[in-house]
């Protein structure tokens, strides 16, 4: 099985050493136990709780999980970028097959915007055919 092992403090930029020392010696091992532990921590939490701030002016249980699933997504996607095409394709492609249909057509705001979660998957696909259009064209690949 796969581990991911600390990484060299010249691999990070010092502000992430506060996270990085919080995980043990295998961050693939913590990101999945982490999977089922954070949900049962805020499984069963009523409306108020998820809108509960602990002072003035602090972010509610709600606003932090949303900065916790943003930051994931930020890291992820500068993981992915650091990796190259044939990754970052092979984990869009796992992320919409995991979907079903009631999160394929789930709404959302983009750019105050409405949008779907299958609209977003039709916006990644045509975005590189209209790109790779440009490239055969403009640029004489084939």
């Amino acid at each position: 099985m796969i581990r991911i092992t600390k990484p060299q403090a010249e691999e990070h930029a010092e502000y992430y050493a506060r996270y990085i020392k919080l995980v043990g010696d295998d961050a693939l091992s913590a990101l999945r136990a982490q999977s089922a532990s954070t949900p049962r921590l805020l499984s069963g939490l009523s409306e108020a709780q998820a809108m509960h701030r602990y002072a003035p002016g602090k972010w509610s249980v709600k606003e932090v999980v949303g900065h916790m699933i943003d930051g994931e997504r930020v890291f992820s996607y500068r993981a992915l970028r650091v990796a190259d095409y044939q990754t970052v394709r092979a984990a869009t492609v796992a992320l919409f097959s995991s979907f079903e249909e009631e999160a394929l057509v789930r709404m959302g705001t983009a750019n105050d915007q409405p949008i779907s979660v299958r609209a977003l998957a039709h916006m990644i696909a045509g975005h590189e055919l209209h790109h790779v259009a440009i490239l055969r064209e403009r640029y004489g690949l084939s």
